[in-house]
């Protein structure tokens, strides 16, 4: 399997979050954007990209075929184990039927078994790395970006392809300092944005214990209430939202959760 990179994409804009300039506790609606978590799939070593079997916009189950990479290489290099292989299982035969007959030395029997040992575990490793010159998602989901085309070669830990499981949707918003004290881990809220569904909701997931937009510095009255907390909520119809797209969200109820999960 080929390094695969799990990153945060930050897709999207955050002006709705600089909004808050003189937020009350009776605010309860503000606005926001879908945001993504997005698998990145790269491959472990340089290689050109021989076959590419997905493009954007794919629906993807796990296991299914993404590229594979040119391996003359890897092939040479297994050809090779493999011949280690056959020599060390020779010469380890031999050693053991001379010991056997009390001819041959206990430590050339020794040398022996562990060249053989050795030889295969070289041999596991140049397999391994011929079979991830053959990438197979790792999730199921969607593909957003391919990076590489066929012909092009790519650098190891350069993605060639981006993955969204349908799990990995945020709807990312801010909420004041004024407010923070009444959201809570799993809280339904409703969201609203142009062209979608009007029954969309989904749940915080995410509350966030560090301010932000706002300098380190000792606060004033005014300056407090210009403190934002990033909330994160999970959509329960992800596919009904598209990453980066903008939202309005409003708070509708408490979970009754007190132990809110933060960072």
């Amino acid at each position: 399997m080929a390094a695969i990179v799990l990153l945060t994409a930050a897709v999207g804009t955050g002006a709705g979050a600089y909004l808050y300039l003189r937020p009350t506790a009776e605010q309860r609606s503000f606005q926001g954007w879908v945001e993504a978590y997005l698998i990145f799939v790269s491959p472990d070593e340089v290689g050109r990209v021989v076959t590419l079997s997905v493009r954007e916009g794919d629906a993807v189950e796990t296991g299914a075929a993404l590229f594979a990479l040119d391996d003359d290489l890897q092939r040479a290099a297994v050809a090779e184990a493999e011949a280690a292989v056959v020599n060390a299982r020779q010469a380890y035969s031999r050693a053991r039927e001379l010991l056997s007959k009390a001819v041959g030395s206990q430590k050339a029997y020794d040398d022996a078994e562990s060249v053989l040992r050795t030889a295969e575990a070289r041999l596991n490793s140049a397999k391994t790395r011929l079979q991830r010159r053959r990438m197979n998602s790792p999730v199921t989901g969607t593909v957003q970006e391919v990076y590489f085309r066929e012909g092009e070669l790519v650098q190891a830990g350069r993605p060639i392809v981006s993955l969204l499981p349908p799990g990995n949707v945020r709807v990312r918003f801010f909420v004041p300092q004024a407010v923070l004290p009444t959201v809570h881990i799993g809280d339904r809220i409703a969201v609203q944005c142009d062209g979608c569904a009007s029954d969309l909701v989904a749940r915080v997931n995410f509350i966030s214990a560090q301010a932000e937009f706002t300098p380190p510095v000792i606060y004033s009255r005014e300056e407090r209430a210009r403190l934002v907390f990033r909330v994160e909520a999970m959509p329960a119809r992800p596919a009904d939202l598209r990453v980066g797209q903008p939202v309005s969200v409003a708070l509708q109820g408490t979970a009754g959760v007190s132990h809110a999960r933060r960072r």
